[in-house]
């Protein structure tokens, strides 16, 4: 009976032909037919021509490609995920194998007899010992199943890291970029301010001004001074932010004064159904489904027997005595079998935490869908709005610029008071800051845009280990 069982068994394991469980099948998402906000939309470049993995070289700008490089490579948050992703490899490696057989070898050399005898009795007993659990209702492959998905969620975690981290520093890049145009922009409207001031002291000095108006004048330079001043701590700030996302200390890390770029890339837009090959959080979503399903089979498992085989074989006797050395071999082999009988609903409520466990991932992943189809409609609705309003905001800066000019004109030619030159200035400088702001606003729209649709990254980097991980893979003793 015992050799028939161990037939059984060797046949079901090596067959790698029962694991019990539900099979994945990947549930479908919520996924629309076309982009809301796509209307009037132009792509600028087709797919083929766009960065893939280097999605910042949209942007052309050299230095922001410098800063980049940098993060994958020395990034501490990236190290993070990096290593979460080996230590799930090895846990797979781990699984693997439960799937072979234990052989030990713990030999002993043993003296024994009564205190008055010279020269006592040894005894070596030199021995190789074997156990095997035969994994006949798949719960080691199921194992391996889930960690290596498991391993895939966490390189999938690493991308999006990655993916986050650059965008990160992309958009701290145009924070000090917008930063250096507002220190421009307040540096050229103090030489602006002035000249006013100029005007109005000379307006006074020939009696056709107040005191007032060269007092105004002068507050409202030493304002746009505070002002120039005060922009650098954002500078600053988001300086230091770029060095620590590079993995380097702030002093190790200087960015040159450039002003914003004029124009922002449009990124190409594919069919909605393609996100979900390009998002490295859907693709771990994805991942965590195919974990949890074989979480069940896991848990289902523990209503079948346990069976096992072992063995030794070995010497054991006297190791002086060579004549009779090989005479004295010990060997043994058995089979095991272990049925749980009773566990007070234990394994049941394993396999109904693993269902809902499962059922909670389906939930996040369609969840995790729908948030990327509001994050791309967002971007794009934002992109487009920015692209308006940036048109009707150049011209008001021109209307503005030419307002203080004539403004200036008429109080020099003695026709205009003082508090209309303030005004005009006050309004260009407002609508100067608030293009600035929005010009900035488009590059960060187009960053998040490039993000929310993956980046450069496919579904198609993910490392192969589902091939590994099969529950149907047949193991090699």
């Amino acid at each position: 009976m015992s050799a028939r069982l161990l037939a059984a068994g060797l046949t079901l394991t090596l067959g790698g032909c029962l694991a019990v469980g539900p099979d994945y099948l990947k549930p479908a998402a919520i996924v629309p037919y076309r982009y809301k906000e796509i209307k009037g939309w132009r792509l600028a470049n087709p797919r083929d021509t766009a960065p893939k993995g280097a999605w910042w070289r949209a942007f052309r700008d050299a230095e922001l490609d410098r800063l980049e490089a940098t993060v994958a490579v020395s990034n501490q948050t990236l190290k993070v995920s990096e290593a979460n992703y080996r230590q799930a490899v090895a846990l797979i490696a781990q699984a693997r194998a439960g799937l072979f057989p234990t052989l030990n070898f713990n030999p002993s050399l043993t003296q024994a007899g009564p205190a008055a005898v010279v020269q006592s009795p040894t005894t070596l007993d030199a021995e190789i010992t074997g156990s095997w659990t035969l994994d006949v209702w798949g719960r080691v492959r199921r194992t391996i199943e889930e960690n290596g998905a498991s391993a895939q969620a966490s390189a999938a975690d690493l991308a999006n890291a990655a993916l986050s981290e650059q965008s990160a520093l992309a958009l701290a890049y145009m924070l000090v970029r917008q930063a250096d145009s507002l220190h421009d922009l307040f540096a050229v409207t103090v030489e602006q301010y002035r000249r006013a001031l100029a005007i109005a002291q000379n307006q006074y000095d020939a009696g056709t001004a107040a005191k007032s108006d060269v007092i105004t004048a002068h507050a409202l330079v030493l304002a746009a001074q505070a002002q120039e001043i005060n922009v650098e701590v954002a500078r600053k700030q988001n300086e230091h932010a770029i060095a620590v996302l590079m993995g380097k200390p702030p002093s190790e890390v200087s960015i040159s004064h450039r002003d914003l770029a004029e124009t922002a890339p449009h990124p190409p837009v594919r069919l909605p159904s393609t996100l979900l090959e390009r998002r490295p959080d859907i693709a771990a979503a994805e991942r965590t489904m195919k974990q949890q399903n074989a979480a069940i089979g896991v848990a289902v498992a523990g209503y079948y027997p346990d069976i096992s085989l072992s063995g030794a074989f070995g010497y054991a006797g006297n190791p002086f005595i060579r004549q009779i050395a090989g005479a004295n071999p010990v060997w043994s082999y058995g089979a095991a079998l272990a049925q749980p009988l009773f566990d007070a609903g234990l394994t049941a409520a394993q396999v109904e935490a693993a269902k809902a466990a499962y059922q909670a991932s389906v939930a996040t992943y369609r969840q995790t869908v729908l948030s990327a189809f509001q994050q791309v409609e967002d971007n794009l609705a934002t992109i487009i709005i920015y692209d308006r309003e940036l048109k009707v905001q150049k011209e008001a800066v021109r209307i503005a610029r030419q307002a203080v000019q004539i403004a200036l004109n008429e109080y020099r030619a003695g026709t205009q008071n003082f508090t209309t030159v303030v005004t005009a200035e006050a309004t260009a400088l407002s609508d100067e800051e608030a293009l600035v702001a929005t010009k900035a606003s488009r590059l960060a729209a187009a960053v998040s845009l490039i993000v929310a649709l993956g980046g450069g990254w496919e579904v198609e980097d993910l490392p192969r280990l589902a091939a590994d991980a099969a529950p149907d893979a047949k193991p090699t003793p």
